[in-house]
This record gives C-alpha cells, structure tokens and sequence, in this order.
C-alpha cells in the first residue's frame, strides 16, 4: 500500500520475509518495555523511617538522653514570655516534670518566668522560687527577696536574698539594698546608712540601672550622702533620661511597633489638668522638647507588692503608707519612712528616683501648693515629717 509521501508497507505474506519482519516488531516493542522500565526504577523513592518501638512499649523520646532534654528545658525557661510557657512544659509528662526541675534548668529560668500575680500566691509558688534561688537564679532572688522582704515581713531572710542577688552584680537587687539603707528600712531612723545607700546606688548606677542613675544624680545634685556636685548630678540625670529613651526604641524595635507612635510632638510640653485627656498617656522624659514616651515597664516584684497590697486595701499597715509612684509598690516599713512632698503633702516616696520619675508622670499637674499642711494625725506640718523634701520645679524639673 502507497502513502501520501510515496512509500510502501511491506507486504506481510506467509513464509520467510513475513515472519522476520514480525519478529523485529516484537524486538521494538520489548525494547520500548524494557527502557520504561528502566525510567521508572531510575527515579527517587521515598525512603520513610522505620517505626521505633519496643517490647516494652518506648518511642523515640524515652531514647533521647537527659542531657539532650535538659538543653532544650533550659533554652525553653530562658525565653518563657509568662509562668505558664514553663509550667504547661512541666504538667506534660513525669520525666519532663523531673527534668524540669533540674538546678541548669531553674538557674537560667528568665525574669518572665517569675511573674506570679498577688492572687495567685500560694505555698507551693514559694517553694518553687525557693527552689529557684536555691539554683542561683538570681532574678529568683531578688523576687522572693522582695517579696519576703515587704510582704511576708521577713526582714532578715528577704535582705539576705536580695544580698546574694546584689554580689553577682544583680542591678534591681542594688537599688533595692541602696533604697532600704537610704530609709533605713527594717529598723529605725537611726538605722539609715547614707553613705552606704550611695555605694550601693553607684554600682547599680555603673551597671546600667536607669533608676539608680537617677537617684545619684539628685543625691550628687543635693548633697545627700555624697559631697554635692550639681554639675555631675546633672550629667547623671540626663543619662537616665538617654538610656530610657533607649530602652523605649529598643522594646519598640523588638514587638514591631513604629517609632512615631512612641514618640509625639505636643505644643504644651505640661498640659493644664483640664487638658490632659488631649494628650496622650506617656511620661514625659524629653518634656522640655514636647516628646512623650511610654511609662517604663514595672518589674514583676514592684507589680507583685501593689497587686498584693491593693488586695489588702491598700494599705501595709496601721498609719503606714505606700510609694505614691504607681510603678513601686514599696511600703513603709515604720511610720513616716517615706519623703513626702513639702508643697501639698499629698504624695509620698521611698526614693528620689521614684519622686522624680512620678512628677514627670503625673504630679506635676496635680500638686497644688498650700500654706500648711497636716499629717494623718493632724499634728505636724512639712518640716515635723520625717524625710520630707521639697516638691516644685527647684527639685522635679531637673530630673
């Protein structure tokens, strides 16, 4: 048979021709079979894994060794956001919960992990933060230390803990010992140690600790505790105001929040009280300059004492009183420990540093001078009041 292009099919007849021409066919196609095949074992298989398992019943994580596990525990409670990222991990099986608890795993537990509110306050939170400290977590320590300290009222064990924070160069813990040296805290009024408190602050100061650097500044700046030099106090306050600044971008940059929001121009750098719903809530670091910034964020202690003390109406004690800075939460240890503010006795702090952040914040707009002014008892005015300093812009706007 002729196709179009002119060439003819072979004629299949019986005999030789025929069944060769059969056969290569045959060939071709057993060769076309063999090279699909070929293709086909060529390509990737998928390898799965074996399953793993016992006698006994064991999977792959029994088989993981404790030094394995503990490494990942302990990366786990450096970067916990709250306490139950590390207590769901310890609820979860019997071997978590005992590996847990291993000393490399409580000591580098982060400062988030301890964040335990007031109400939530029991026995066994106790032991753990014992167990903590006992681990040589310092921010263990220095919570538990403040929280026996002020709440618990144990006076001796609260400082100790504090105490063994502060020598690994803990800086919250060296304030802390600089403000309870300062009032004299657990004792009498005798038992201030100014220059002690000063030592105290520097170091806390040298490390960064922005309230501390605050505190000396208005100690260098009044002379208290320290040889006045105004001109140092100055350069000491302007670098707490520089390093909380840098603090508030710093956050920022880390949880996505845009700069200008932080940071907004107001043409009335101190707002009449009147006026304040206009602007927004910030503390007004650079107020000279109009900027507002987000007031710093209160440590887990200061939050633990106000919580723990707003349960109890707010109040330490008989005609005893609590830092009026609502990022504190200290109390008063004896009465009249706190400095109070000379112009309208109204506030009351246990630092200078606290004094000055809390006018920024919110005073400043809401002291209102007066002639005299009574204690809770009625008999007293400013100058009767043990520790009271003045208020105003000659001690505030400095810092």
């Amino acid at each position: 048979m002729r196709t179009r292009r002119g060439f003819c099919y072979p004629r299949v007849v019986g005999g030789g021709r025929g069944d060769m021409f059969l056969e290569k066919i045959e060939l071709i196609n057993k060769r076309k079979e063999l090279v699909a095949e070929t293709n086909i074992n060529s390509r990737k298989k998928i390898r799965t894994s074996p399953d793993i398992s016992t006698s006994d019943g064991s999977d792959f994580f029994d088989s993981l060794p404790d030094d394995l596990v503990i490494s990942i525990l302990t990366k786990l409670s450096s970067t916990a956001g709250c306490p139950s990222d590390f207590i769901n991990v310890l609820i979860t099986c019997k071997r978590l919960n005992g590996l847990g608890l291993h000393s490399m795993v409580l000591s580098k537990a982060s400062q988030k992990t301890f964040s335990v509110k007031a109400s939530n306050w029991s026995e066994s939170t106790h032991r753990f933060l014992k167990q903590c400290s006992d681990a040589g977590n310092v921010e263990a320590c220095y919570t538990l230390g403040m929280i026996r300290f002020y709440c618990l009222q144990n006076r001796g064990s609260g400082a100790s803990l504090m105490a063994k924070a502060a020598i690994s160069s803990h800086a919250p813990a060296l304030y802390s010992l600089a403000v309870i040296q300062f009032n004299g805290s657990g004792g009498s009024k005798n038992d201030k140690d100014l220059r002690a408190g000063v030592a105290l602050c520097a170091r806390a100061a040298f490390l960064g600790h922005i309230d501390a650097l605050r505190e000396l500044g208005h100690c260098l700046q009044d002379g208290y505790g320290i040889r006045q030099n105004i001109t140092e106090g100055r350069r000491f306050l302007v670098q707490a105001n520089a390093r909380e600044l840098a603090s508030v971008f710093s956050s920022a940059a880390v949880s996505g929040i845009p700069t200008r929001q932080l940071l907004t121009w107001s043409p009335l750098p101190h707002p009449h009280p009147q006026l304040r719903h206009l602007s927004g809530s910030g503390c007004p670091l650079l107020s000279d300059f109009g900027c507002n910034v987000p007031a710093p964020e209160a440590h887990p202690a200061s939050r633990f004492m106000a919580e723990w003390f707003a349960a109890r109406g707010g109040s330490p004690g008989n005609g005893l009183r609590l830092c009026s800075h609502v990022g504190c939460g200290r109390p008063e240890t004896r009465r009249h420990e706190f400095r109070r503010c000379s112009v309208c006795g109204a506030v009351n702090y246990c630092s200078r540093a606290c004094q000055a952040l809390d006018w920024k914040l919110r005073h400043k707009v809401e002291c209102t001078p007066v002639e005299r002014w009574l204690d809770e008892d009625g008999d007293g005015d400013a100058h009767d009041v043990d520790g009271a300093v003045d208020g105003g812009d000659d001690v505030m706007a400095d810092s």
